[in-house]
């Protein structure tokens, strides 16, 4: 399985700068079980989900909450920007300890501190490639919460141009309203199209709801370098799946009903939990699951999720799903259409299939 497998061509235009306003009115393609392209497809709205989802359907949300995680300091004389992306356990003693990818990182070496505010500084505590380094901050943890608070940015992937950084708007546009536990350094975009008032609609229709986590990492903007997909590596986050939401999952598939993941971080860690008779039972720890065709599915049944970058995980992830010639046939018909793609665009709802479509 070659990376140019998973290419398409996309103008920057289709790029969304901004959500849609109001969140509901995003365009929704869903993609279907048709024995052709014309068949599989069909146009919607967000706002449409409660016609499309059934009584007695469970939606899970990723109820991790990004932090604002974007840095900008000095070493020496020298600019530094820093992404965090992973937390890593406190070190013998006590300090703070992230992963981080640091440009320029070509000169920085262990040893050396990084200002990022007269009161906000971090040592390098280790080096390794690709520009990932870990980095220690001598405060307690309610201190660096603050400091982020005060000094760091919404880490906002880099196909979103800000020519200041994110700005005021993005801090409440790239958190969705199920954010409870601190950690992202992503925002798990399909969560982004939810409101009070369409949960309030879904809840009439019978459709249930249930959490799980999923600190996304960094990592998830990474290209990937190798031609041979086999080869990635990703990298681990920390996600968690409660023994409530487990025991919600059994009674809603126990009833006839289907587990609809709100997005792939959401997906990536049901799967992890999900054993090899389908059922998902608690977990607490790192994944680094890595979802390409050829993957078994053993949860779930349906996905929401927004449009995925070219010769991305997610894209093989969505093609794992419903197939890729499937998925590039969706992405070709939504180019036509006017959606608009990646981490504030449009979404689709995917169904879990057997069959790609012919060659």
């Amino acid at each position: 399985m070659l990376l140019s497998d998973f290419d398409y061509e996309l103008p920057r235009g289709f790029i969304a700068q901004r959500p849609a306003e109001p969140r509901e009115a995003a365009k929704l393609l869903r993609v279907g079980a048709g024995a052709s392209a014309a068949e599989s497809f069909s146009d919607h709205r967000i706002a449409d989900l409660p016609d499309l989802l059934r009584a007695g359907d469970l939606l899970v949300f990723n109820d991790t909450r990004v932090i604002p995680a974007r840095l900008r300091g000095k070493r020496k004389d020298a600019k530094v920007e820093a992404l965090l992306h992973k937390a890593e356990v406190a070190g013998d003693d006590g300090r703070i300890l992230w992963r981080a990818f640091c440009r320029p990182a070509k000169r920085l070496r262990p040893g050396e501190r990084i200002r990022f505010a007269e009161d906000f500084e971090a040592e390098i505590v280790e080096k390794n490639e690709g520009g990932d380094l870990l980095l220690a901050f001598d405060m307690t943890a309610e201190a660096m919460k603050a400091a982020l608070e005060r000094h760091g940015e919404a880490p906002l992937p880099p196909y979103i141009e800000r020519s200041g950084g994110a700005d005021a708007q993005d801090r409440q546009d790239y958190q969705t309203i199920f954010a409870k536990r601190e950690g992202a350094v992503a925002a798990p975009t399909a969560g982004l199209h939810f409101t009070e008032a369409l949960m309030e609609l879904l809840r009439q229709r019978g459709v249930e709801f249930a959490s799980v986590t999923l600190h996304v990492g960094a990592g998830t903007f990474l290209p990937v370098k190798v031609e041979e997909v086999s080869r990635h590596r990703m990298h681990s986050e920390w996600g968690e799946v409660s023994e409530e939401t487990a025991a919600t999952i059994a009674r809603t598939k126990a009833a006839g009903g289907r587990l609809v993941s709100v997005g792939t971080t959401s997906l990536r860690i049901l799967e992890t939990a999900a054993g090899e008779s389908g059922a998902v039972t608690p977990f607490s720890g790192d994944t680094s699951i890595f979802i390409t065709p050829g993957f078994t599915f053993r949860a779930v049944d349906l996905l929401l999720t927004n449009f995925h970058l070219p010769r991305s995980t997610l894209l093989m992830l969505v093609s794992a799903f419903s197939g890729r010639r499937r998925m590039l046939a969706a992405y070709e018909q939504a180019k036509q259409k006017g959606y608009r793609f990646f981490s504030y665009g449009d979404a689709c709802l995917l169904e879990r299939l057997e069959e790609d479509l012919p060659e």
